[in-house]
């Protein structure tokens, strides 16, 4: 058997924060991430677009052997992923597998809060698709999901200003706007995988005893547990500590940027779709 690495992909480098995370906890498995850089962002664009997108690059992974691809974008898990899973897979190859990042963090989330009061901080895209509260009530009836989005975060994250005193205005504004929607909440969960570069920012406009819950560390254990269980995709994937970087726009900002979301210095190669 030909054994080849895991895929993960993202519209642009916010799937970083979850490959750090995964290859963190998975160390010994190979990887390839692709960050569709070209035409990001995906969150306000069509979910006909973003299903369009999405599959181009699924099928270019699967061209490179790849058994399991994770979107690891909040936009392509909400508005294409049901979709390949269900009309494409079965005709590119049923034995392939592809995986968001919405289901393992919606699973876990009655975990951590004790008000079943859960706030969202997300892209305008995820927000409209609705898929969390639709995620969340499938496994929690009893938790009351607010949501919020955000569509200055991305921009100031991807042009280094999140650390500016500028981008304080626009924390503290979403923050605050969502917690107006219930004293109760306890709980809020990072929709984006941009975000968790907001992280000290956020604690500091957050209650303290609110819980903020980015998603690498979750999406990391979930693979980790989807593997022990499928041991025939697990069988599959190659093990040979290797990352692979890839994007659609300049190699030379992908770089830049790239370093600042994985935490260490990344080389990445151009593709053109």
């Amino acid at each position: 058997m030909i054994k080849q690495p895991i895929g993960i992909f993202d519209s642009g480098y916010g799937g970083l924060t979850v490959l750090k995370e995964i290859a963190a906890r998975l160390p010994q498995y190979d990887y390839i991430y692709l960050g569709d850089n070209a035409r990001a962002p995906y969150g306000p664009r069509s979910f006909d677009t973003v299903y369009e997108y999405t599959l181009q690059c699924v099928r270019w992974f699967f061209e490179q052997g790849c058994p399991l691809v994770i979107l690891a974008c909040n936009t392509a898990s909400a508005k294409a992923l049901r979709t390949i899973q269900q009309n494409d897979l079965p005709k590119i190859d049923a034995s392939k597998r592809v995986l968001g990042v919405i289901r393992p963090t919606t699973e876990i989330i009655g975990k951590f809060t004790k008000t079943n009061a859960v706030g969202i901080l997300a892209t305008t895209g995820t927000v409209q698709s609705n898929s969390y509260p639709i995620e969340i009530e499938r496994f929690y009836p009893e938790i009351k999901v607010y949501q919020e989005a955000c569509p200055m975060w991305v921009p100031l994250i991807e042009n280094n200003e999140h650390n500016s005193p500028g981008a304080d205005y626009f924390i503290k504004k979403h923050i605050d706007h969502l917690l107006e929607g219930s004293k109760e909440i306890d709980t809020i969960l990072l929709a984006c995988t941009h975000y968790p570069l907001l992280m000290d920012k956020m604690r500091q406009f957050t209650p303290p005893g609110i819980t903020i819950l980015p998603q690498g560390q979750v999406v990391a254990e979930s693979l980790e547990g989807y593997l022990l269980h499928h041991p025939e995709i697990e069988a599959k994937c190659s093990k040979n500590s290797k990352i692979s970087f890839f994007t659609t726009d300049s190699t030379e900002d992908f770089n830049d940027h790239a370093t600042i979301f994985f935490g260490k210095p990344v080389i990445s190669s151009h593709l053109s779709l």
